[in-house]
């Protein structure tokens, strides 16, 4: 008999895996390419994100405390108040439009700017920006590090009542010809006025001289 088959057979060697193709081969090359720059573009975009934070500022946390739907008082370092309504506010700026001032008018009929009256004598009037000599648009960029503090205002306040009158009055806006034409009425008459003024003091002065 034989037995020389009844041992251990010695198993075949498993076949070597086949080379990759070159189209393969150029497929995983593109495709690791791609995925490095992919990663690189969301790299640079964060990069760029981060800058823009840094340069311009991010959202202040007190923007929400901003009542769209009420006027906004601005308080500034230099002690002027600006009322209006606050559209944007971050890090680096205020941004201000439907914009008010303050405006003290003394006895003598000088005005200056002003956030408050230091004499029971001066009249304060509320004054629309716009009609200035150099005639601004109503929108005013502030440098945050200008502002003292800032406040929402009350309907039933004088302002909120002052503008609310202005804005009936003026349905279409403010006019500043009309001003200025007003302005220059008031000119003339102020002029007339010390004209007639001085050749009334003229008159006595020679009617005295001619009676001595």
């Amino acid at each position: 008999m034989d037995f020389t088959n009844r041992g251990p057979q010695p198993q075949s060697a498993a076949p070597a895996p086949a080379p990759k193709s070159k189209r393969e081969r150029n497929s995983n090359g593109k495709w690791k390419r791609i995925g490095v720059t992919v990663i690189g573009a969301l790299v640079v975009i964060l990069i760029l994100a981060v800058i823009a934070v840094v340069s311009f500022g991010g959202p202040k946390s007190e923007d929400k405390y901003v009542d769209s739907s009420k006027l906004q008082a601005v308080f500034l370092n230099t002690g002027q108040v600006y009322f209006g309504n606050v559209k944007a506010l971050n890090n680096k700026y205020f941004v201000l439009t439907n914009i008010y001032y303050l405006q003290a008018t003394d006895s003598s009929g000088s005005s200056s700017s002003s956030s408050s009256t230091s004499s029971s004598a001066n009249n304060i009037t509320l004054v629309k920006l716009g009609c200035e000599l150099h005639e601004p648009y109503d929108q005013m960029v502030i440098n945050s590090d200008q502002v003292t503090f800032w406040e929402n205002l009350q309907d039933g306040g004088q302002v909120a009542k002052a503008v609310k009158t202005f804005e009936q009055q003026n349905p279409n806006g403010q006019k500043c010809a009309d001003q200025s034409s007003s302005a220059s009425s008031n000119s003339s008459s102020a002029a007339q006025n010390a004209g007639s003024n001085s050749g009334s003091s003229n008159s006595s002065s020679s009617s005295s001289s001619s009676g001595q």
